[in-house]
């Protein structure tokens, strides 16, 4: 894997070294070690995450097939480019996806759901204290649970499809997420309170304002600099 601060920790037991060198590669692109646009030359990975040629291939053929990677033919491979226009579709179909997700689970979640979420902020507002002591060092966690909270608020929604769409539009949208802590830093108290609000509705069962919050929370996020990447 790519050495840094943000990366994933080492090769579980027992795990092939296909399905190893996957989630390491997959992590290192959505944490931008590996970042927008960049050509991920099979010679560089071979070293760098120490696995055949041959695992490569099939590992970047993977990961193009999840939209994170562009196989341009004989030129090789790269990651996918960052781009505002890519960075507003994405926006909008997890604001869709997601509060579509929340509306359902709403309705159909029991007590177990709302432990559930409440157990999942309780692990990202102890998080997000770290972000406010140094982002840098603590911004891969952060996010794990941030993720966690998410997927929590829509788990009673009672669709694979939407928790899998969900996944998939989460992941493109955490790039654009590790590139803007990065550039601008943590939003902080903003959007602590953002969460805790969130939180508060949905256990209320005040629908309409929780998606609204977590409709114009998604927009926030969305609304920052970030470099095009081609």
């Amino acid at each position: 894997m790519i050495e840094g601060p943000d990366t994933a920790p080492e090769r579980p037991d027992g795990a092939s070294v296909g399905e190893a060198v996957f989630s390491e590669i997959r992590n290192d692109i959505l944490l931008g070690a590996l970042h927008p646009g960049m050509k991920l030359k099979l010679a560089s990975l071979k070293r760098d995450y120490d696995v055949s040629i041959n695992t490569l291939r099939e590992t970047l053929m993977r990961l193009a097939a999840e939209g994170l990677v562009l196989a341009e033919g004989q030129k090789g491979f790269r990651v996918v480019p960052a781009s505002i226009d890519d960075l507003r579709e994405v926006t909008e179909l997890r604001q869709l996806i997601e509060c579509h997700g929340l509306r359902k689970s709403m309705e159909l979640g029991d007590l177990d759901w709302e432990g559930r979420v409440v157990s999942a902020h309780h692990m990202l507002a102890c998080s997000e204290r770290l972000m406010m002591q140094d982002a840098a060092k603590h911004g891969a966690e952060w996010q794990n649970f941030d993720r966690q909270f998410h997927v929590a608020l829509i788990s009673a929604c009672r669709s694979r499809w939407i928790m899998r769409m969900h996944s998939v539009i989460h992941d493109q949208f955490r790039r654009y997420q590790m590139l803007a802590l990065k550039t601008i830093g943590f939003r902080g108290e903003e959007l602590v309170d953002e969460h805790r609000r969130i939180l508060q509705y949905t256990v209320n069962r005040d629908v309409e304002a929780a998606v609204a919050l977590l409709a114009a929370h998604i927009q926030k996020g969305s609304e920052l600099p970030v470099g095009t990447g081609g």
